[in-house]
């Protein structure tokens, strides 16, 4: 988030105290102190003597904002008098928070330098310049609000109820329509008695026996004439 406006304006920073440091001493309590880096500026608080791993400060300091510039670097370190400070460990402290509301109490963890957790270090930042969101809005008066207009809900076309199915009657005359076709019978007649053939001859057996042959002459006609009644 970009914040503007900032140049020039007083953060009030104020160093509570640490927790859970990282231990650089073995056999005495170590001397903790913290700084704070903002630009090219540089803060110190007091040293906490045998603080430990959780000492107080409650020291406050105040700082000019400059335009750009969103972030505090912290470092702790334990102070040492007869050999040189031993580093605990650093992080970065975010100021859009507070620049956008105001106020930041929140804890920032500590790293070493190998990136190891080596503690946390308690802040409160105040600023009394934060634009804050404004909840109300008004009209010019001599312009309305716009209004939408609710639209009458159209109740939906009614769905016709599904057409009858179409009955289809199939009548059946009783009657033959081929009333002329001449009717037939099986079996066929038999041939009248006074039936004739010629211009053939065919012997039948009648009553076939080894001593004689009785045989009767049927003569066939090459244009045979049937009675109208066969038909």
């Amino acid at each position: 988030m970009s914040i503007i406006g900032i140049q020039g304006q007083i953060l009030e920073v104020t160093v509570v105290g640490c927790n859970k440091l990282k231990d650089t001493e073995w056999i005495s309590k170590q001397d903790p102190y913290v700084c704070l880096e903002y630009s090219s500026a540089k803060y110190r608080t007091k040293t906490c003597t045998d603080g430990g791993k959780n000492p107080t400060f409650n020291h406050k300091f105040k700082l000019e904002l400059i335009e750009g510039y969103v972030e505090i670097k912290i470092m702790v370190w334990n102070e040492n008098k007869v050999t040189s400070h031993k580093f605990i460990g650093s992080g970065r402290v975010l100021l859009q928070k507070v620049l956008s509301q105001g106020f930041d109490d929140d804890t920032w963890p500590l790293q070493t330098t190998s990136g190891r957790y080596a503690g946390e270090v308690k802040l409160v930042l105040h600023y009394s310049n934060s634009l804050k969101p404004s909840t109300t809005i008004s009209f010019s008066p001599s312009a309305l609000p716009y209004v939408t207009q609710s639209i009458p809900q159209v109740p939906p076309f009614p769905i016709p109820p599904p057409a009858p199915a179409a009955t289809y009657a199939v009548h059946y005359s009783s009657s033959c329509p081929y009333s002329s076709y001449p009717n037939s019978s099986y079996p066929p007649p038999t041939l009248p008695t006074n039936f004739k053939l010629s211009s053939t001859s065919l012997t039948l057996l009648s009553s076939p026996t080894k001593s004689s042959t009785t045989s009767t002459s049927l003569t066939l006609l090459s244009s045979p004439t049937i009675p109208s009644n066969i038909c």
